[in-house]
This record gives structure tokens, C-alpha cells and sequence, in this order.
């Protein structure tokens, strides 16, 4: 059942307006990260009210490369385990996806966890196909 929640964009802040939200993130926010994040253009993110209470975000980072133009790669997606299982997450990337459209992106990937069958879910009904097999390689740095 796809759940009918306010969807605001919060990408050019004002950054108490984002750190207000942080308990949906992994960590604590940053200031200056969420700062730097607010003046980027190209960032994006929505964050899911249902009614005065945060439910969830996605987050989202507009890449330009020479040969495939612009973009959007879904950075990620959260919903607050409350409001899991109402279609919230869906609607999030259906509005990363439209968003995505507006900015003249080409397109729009996101990568994931095979384990991870809410996401999972939730990007297919958003209107996501399977892409190719791909293996994730990362790299962590001090500070």
C-alpha cells in the first residue's frame, strides 16, 4: 500500500532544517559536511514527513562524465523502521527519479546489497530494472 507522506526537498537546506533530520541518517550529522552538502549543486535530498515527524529520505548526487552526460546515482535510501512496509521508500526514489528527469539526467543507477530485499523492492516498483552483475570495491580514508 503506497502511504501518502509530504515529500520535501531539504538539498539547499537550511542546514538545521537537514541536521534536524539526522536521526534517519546512519550517524550523527556533520555541520560541515552538511554545509558543504547544502551549497553543492547537484546534491540532492528528500526527505518523507507524515505529518511533522521525519519517516525517510533518500539522497542523491547528480555525475557528468564525458561520454554518458549527466546522471543521477541514487546515494541512498533510508526509511525510519516505523514506516517501513507503506511504500514510503518507493515513493522517495520515484521522486529522486522525477527530480533526476527535471535536472535533464539521462538516467539514474543506485548500488546495493542483493540481501537487501526492501530496498530491493522498493527501487523496482520506483521503476528500476535489474542492471548488469557488479562487484563493489571501496576505499576508506582517515579524517
Amino acid at each position: 500500500m503506497l502511504e501518502v507522506v509530504d515529500i520535501r526537498d531539504l538539498s539547499d537546506g537550511p542546514i538545521e532544517a537537514i541536521v534536524a533530520v539526522e536521526r534517519l541518517f546512519d550517524r550523527r550529522a556533520r555541520l560541515a559536511a552538511v554545509a558543504r552538502f547544502a551549497r553543492e549543486p547537484g546534491h540532492h535530498l528528500l526527505v518523507a514527513f507524515e505529518g511533522d515527524v521525519p519517516a525517510g529520505f533518500v539522497t542523491g548526487v547528480e555525475m557528468t562524465h564525458p561520454d554518458k552526460g549527466t546522471e543521477m546515482f541514487l546515494y541512498e535510501l533510508g526509511v525510519d523502521e516505523q514506516f517501513r512496509r507503506r511504500g514510503i521508500g518507493t515513493a522517495l526514489v520515484a521522486a529522486l527519479a522525477e527530480r533526476a528527469r527535471r535536472s535533464g539526467c539521462s538516467g539514474m543507477w543506485v548500488l546495493t546489497e542483493a540481501e537487501n530485499t526492501g530496498a530491493l523492492r522498493a527501487y523496482r516498483t520506483a521503476g528500476a530494472g535489474d542492471g548488469e552483475p557488479a562487484v563493489m570495491l571501496s576505499w576508506t580514508f582517515d579524517g
